[in-house]
């Protein structure tokens, strides 16, 4: 039998580009609900340095936490 109150955890970093430029509310949206669709609920968003793909650096970025129930 499962525990009720186990759940699975998954961390997603969200940038929108090198340079600085506003985060997208329609990007994060279709991200948002593209892990819905999967059965994760959005646990918190924190802002955050997130790597960038080319570079030393890192920038302004998201961490989104989504938790779904163990099963």
């Amino acid at each position: 039998m499962s525990n009720p109150y186990s759940f699975d955890y998954k961390v997603v970093s969200f940038r929108e580009s090198l340079i600085g430029d506003a985060l997208d509310s329609d990007k994060l949206e279709k991200v948002l609900n593209k892990h819905a669709e999967d059965g994760w609920g959005l646990k918190t968003i924190t802002s955050a340095d997130v790597k960038g793909r080319i570079g030393p650096g890192a920038v302004e970025g998201l961490l989104l936490t989504f938790e779904r129930p163990r099963g």
